[in-house]
């Protein structure tokens, strides 16, 4: 039996490597996925990608409305949600403390922790008992990193908000974690790498893969695996757990 047999899940930043990645290793494994984004066209191409088990819906996470729409529209779809990846996030851009502009600062703890705790308030009431959600946060969610400070502060929030919804869910069965990714081989990285180093991407590639114990990036598909486990049944009596996948850096 296929482990997400009967289940539904939903997905923010759907149309990200992540989302999309774990969308279909969800589908693989018998779900019915909606897909949310503020990118409907990428949306539109990943569901098509996906099949007839996935369905899409644009949104904002930062606004209250869109949220609790695309929270009704996932059940209006599939009947139900047994699983929320509450996924979406943006890097803002790299500058020191003192030149980084308020509006980017602003903007990064919008949707990455405004956008979670949206989800969580309108997503909670919508899901089954015995429900599972996935935060995603970040190593940078559990220390810090020079010239990062939005990006940063916005994943250490999500453990606030990880942890107090673990707590809130609980008597419901609702099973609430965290996953905390080093630098995942992505879209995103480009972006941070270029902001280390404008010009110098691929270099600044090479040094944070030496950084990493095991000596790379991870693959979109090993932080959905994952997800997968936190998802499904095999994860009954985990909540409130913070799951770091970081290819070793945290042991050093």
């Amino acid at each position: 039996m296929k482990r997400l047999e009967n289940k539904v899940a939903l997905i923010t930043g759907g149309a990200g490597s992540i989302g999309q990645t774990t969308a279909k290793l969800f589908i693989e494994e018998g779900a019915k996925v909606m897909l949310v984004d503020l990118d409907e066209s990428a949306l539109k191409k990943a569901a098509a990608e996906l099949g007839p088990d996935a369905a899409y819906i644009a949104a904002d996470v930062t606004v209250a409305a869109d949220v609790a729409r695309y929270a009704q529209e996932a059940v209006k779809k599939f009947g139900k949600i047994d699983i929320f990846f509450n996924n979406a996030g943006i890097e803002g851009v790299v500058k020191p403390i003192t030149e980084f502009p308020e509006d980017v600062f602003d903007k990064v703890m919008a949707v990455n922790v405004k956008g979670v705790f949206l989800g969580c308030k309108y997503v909670l009431p919508q899901m089954n008992d015995g429900a599972s959600m996935i935060i995603t946060s970040s190593v940078a969610g559990l220390g810090a990193s020079p010239n990062f400070v939005a990006y940063t502060t916005s994943k250490h929030a999500t453990l606030g908000i990880m942890k107090t919804a673990a707590l809130e869910a609980a008597p419901r069965k609702i099973r609430v974690n965290s996953i905390h990714p080093s630098p995942v081989d992505n879209r995103m990285m480009r972006s941070i790498e270029e902001g280390y180093e404008p010009g110098k991407g691929e270099e600044m590639q090479k040094m944070f893969a030496a950084g990493i114990p095991l000596g790379r990036y991870a693959k979109p598909l090993e932080i959905a695996k994952l997800v997968l486990f936190l998802g499904s049944d095999d994860s009954q009596f985990i909540s409130g757990a913070q799951y770091v996948i970081d290819g070793g850096s945290s042991a050093k």
